[in-house]
């Protein structure tokens, strides 16, 4: 539990930013955009019992790749991962994430392992991070 209770103080907004955070990149348009929803990342771990065909007749006959993405949730991302299985990055308003686990549930199990990580868009600090850091003498 002691793990998880930074990850939920960050979610919670209950760290108060440093100056390093305070001075980043205004938020691109897209993100301006993404007001409101929230980015998911799902690891669906291959059930290493069952054979590929096993586990693609078996996401076929509970219709997975027709019930996702649910309505309301769009698909970032979506990557296979030799030795992990589909990494798959959803956006969605928070008030979807049920009809998303639902689908996992009911689709998923039983071919996959799931698991379930909420995750923002670090990539415009990084950059600007490295930006800084290329140009600072050494």
């Amino acid at each position: 539990m002691k793990r998880f209770l930074p990850l939920l103080a960050v979610l919670g907004g209950l760290l108060l930013p440093t100056a390093a955070q305070a001075q980043t990149p205004a938020p691109s348009p897209a993100a301006e955009a993404d007001r409101g929803t929230m980015l998911l990342t799902v690891f669906l771990r291959h059930d290493q019992t069952k054979t590929l065909a096993e586990i693609q007749a078996h996401a076929e006959k509970t219709g997975l790749w027709k019930q996702l993405p649910p309505e309301g949730a769009t698909v970032v991302d979506y990557r296979v991962v030799m030795g992990i299985g589909h990494i798959i990055t959803l956006r969605l308003p928070p008030e979807k994430l049920r009809a998303v686990n639902l689908v996992f549930e009911r689709c998923a199990w039983g071919a996959y392992r799931t698991e379930f990580y909420p995750t923002y868009d670090y990539r415009a600090i990084y950059e600007e991070n490295h930006r800084k850091a290329m140009e600072a003498k050494p």
